[in-house]
């Protein structure tokens, strides 16, 4: 993806500043926060990628949405990015510091397939198992994916449990497939 590497030095470069500061956690919240309302909104990210738009008016409307929502450090970095001409690599930057402070922090991300989406109550399971399994602490991303029909899919790191009713049932299929089996009628 076009600009992942100057994204990620960005990003080194906001959790070292983060970091001399102690404030990583109030960056990594106002970071996630930059990330999912760009991501939810088709409208922003089309004004940030504009080339008609000037630098100034897109960190002018930034700064109207996220100024008494994120940390100092983050208005920053939007300041920053906009000075470089670099301001469609916001999201990019966000996620990645995102990435980088859960990496630094011994935090996993699972990704968790099910049918349906995950409960509350689900979901603090699944960490919980996780916490079991792993000694790690994880955040969950939740997919929804209906063709695993129930159960559910979990991978942290390269450790991937498939308890879907699917897998259950290609299971089954293989065991029917290699056995011989003969039909007595």
């Amino acid at each position: 993806m076009k600009g992942t590497r100057a994204a990620l030095r960005y990003a080194k470069a906001v959790l070292n500043l983060a970091k001399e500061s102690k404030k990583e956690v109030e960056v990594n919240e106002s970071m996630q926060l930059i990330a999912q309302t760009i991501s939810e909104n088709e409208e922003l990210a089309l004004v940030l990628n504009s080339p008609v738009i000037k630098t100034d008016h897109k960190i002018k409307a930034l700064n109207a949405i996220f100024s008494e929502a994120i940390d100092q450090i983050s208005l920053g970095v939007i300041g920053l990015l906009g000075e470089n001409k670099r301001l469609p690599l916001l999201v990019q930057v966000a996620k990645q510091f995102t990435i980088l402070f859960d990496h630094d922090k011994l935090i996993d991300v699972a990704k968790v397939t099910t049918a349906v989406p995950l409960t509350a109550a689900l979901n603090k399971k699944v960490l919980a198992k996780i916490k079991e399994l792993t000694g790690h602490e994880a955040t969950v991303e939740n997919v929804v994916n209906p063709d695993i029909l129930g159960g559910f899919i979990l991978r942290v790191g390269d450790i991937q449990y498939d308890a879907s009713i699917s897998n259950n049932f290609n299971e089954l299929k293989r065991q029917f497939d290699n056995s011989h089996f003969v039909a007595k009628i």
